[in-house]
């Protein structure tokens, strides 16, 4: 009788488990399992890097990779899971209501930006979050060339310190730049609640961000919230109004939804528990992997973060234990000690650090050249070239 392995996301998560899965069934020559991949489009989207410009190519379409892996995608959007009935209901590309059936799940469905509900948010603040928001603000840049010369016109505000802020805000003032001439005046804000300039990031790094800061005109604006956004600006909570054509909102994150209809614990980002193996915490036949699972990476009491360096070596896991669990071998801990930052920062260069306290490693030229080859090489899918895809997908492939 044929099984059935669903995965739900077709981000790092979801496309390395299903590599890793086709791999584990391939090592034992197992024709009886079929592999499926459900999500809106056949395409892994380069998240990491919708701060840049030209978003609308930040993606690596997939659907030649599945075909030489024998995975089959299933366009559509997971609407509903039940976990007893082992039936995941998705709205196909017509809106029409379809339901598959697994034998193991891997949910790799994500995370998402939760925006505050704040007077304006939804109307007028952009984000990097998703591809198509990274294009809407490409957009609105350029069309700011055809708007008259004002302060606002040239002001961005970027709304969090944390690491998406800060790329986004250091690689700004040449986005401008680009835009409306060499030789204009432009203003980046960081609007940021901490009382330190990147305090999210640790002591060692953050001397790094402040000399790039400082180098490149990124104004802090610390110990700041935003009550408002509006067409011309934000106004602060204390009062204060900053005039700005554009901003950019970057903190707040949280599981997708569906995390919601597995029953098992969650964190406070609604990510679900998992043990060793990836196994949902209580459930028998799910396995989490990405941003939507909260494991721990070793056995000194870090958990895997909401990025595409854990999201890796997740898939990678979950694809390969969900495949183990079907065919009754061994499945293969999820560890992954080795922690490792590195942030863009624009004209003035990058910082790479390794280690969960962020020991400076490289500065400047030589981690800008690491974050151009982790940002064009290392994030992508492999060729469709089935045994090298096979072998890729490998598990204990450390990813940093």
């Amino acid at each position: 009788m044929q099984q059935h392995i669903l995965v739900i996301g077709a981000g790092f998560a979801g496309v390395w488990s299903a590599l890793s899965a086709a791999r584990q069934l391939d090592l034992h020559d197992r024709q009886d399992v079929t592999i499926s991949v459900l999500a809106p489009q056949a395409e892994l989207r380069m998240r990491p890097r919708f701060y840049e410009a030209d978003a609308h190519t930040l993606f690596a379409p997939l659907g030649a990779l599945f075909e030489a892996v024998g995975v089959r995608f299933v366009k559509g959007s997971a609407m509903a899971i039940d976990a007893q009935a082992k039936t995941v209901g998705y709205h196909n590309e017509t809106g029409t209501l379809q339901q598959l059936r697994y034998d193991r799940l891997v949910l790799a469905a994500g995370s998402q930006l939760m925006r505050p509900n704040l007077a304006g948010m939804h109307q007028y603040a952009f984000d990097v979050d998703e591809l198509e928001s990274a294009v809407r603000l490409e957009q609105h840049l350029n069309s700011l060339k055809s708007r008259p010369l004002s302060l606002a016109r040239n002001t961005v505000v970027v709304a969090g310190g944390g690491f998406t802020g800060i790329e986004t805000a250091t690689e700004m003032p040449a986005r401008l730049r680009a835009v409306l001439g060499d030789d204009s005046e432009v203003r980046v804000i960081i609007v940021d609640r901490a009382s330190k300039v990147a305090a999210a990031m640790g002591e060692a790094i953050a001397p790094a961000i402040v000399e790039a800061s400082e180098q490149l005109g990124v104004e802090w604006l610390l110990g700041a919230t935003v009550e408002s956004v509006d067409a011309q600006g934000v106004t602060l909570a204390d009062g204060r109004r900053i005039d700005a054509s554009t901003v950019i909102w970057t903190v707040g994150f949280r599981a997708n939804p569906l995390t919601e209809q597995v029953p098992g614990e969650r964190n406070g980002q609604g990510r679900l528990q998992v043990d060793a193996n990836l196994k949902v915490i209580g459930q028998e036949h799910i396995y989490a992997a990405g941003d939507v699972a909260y494991a721990a990476t070793d056995e000194l009491g870090n958990y895997s973060l909401m990025s595409c360096q854990h999201a890796i070596a997740l898939g990678r896991h979950a694809g390969n234990n969900v495949a183990a669990d079907l065919l009754g071998v061994a499945p293969l801990a999820y560890r992954q000690p080795k922690y490792v930052t590195c942030l863009d920062l624009g004209a003035w260069g990058a910082v790479f650090t390794e280690g969960w306290d962020r020991q400076l490693k490289l500065l400047k030229a030589e981690a800008k050249a690491l974050k151009a080859q982790i940002n064009t090489v290392w994030i992508y899918p492999p060729a469709a070239d089935r045994s090298a895809a096979l072998a890729a997908a490998d598990p204990l492939i450390p990813v940093a």
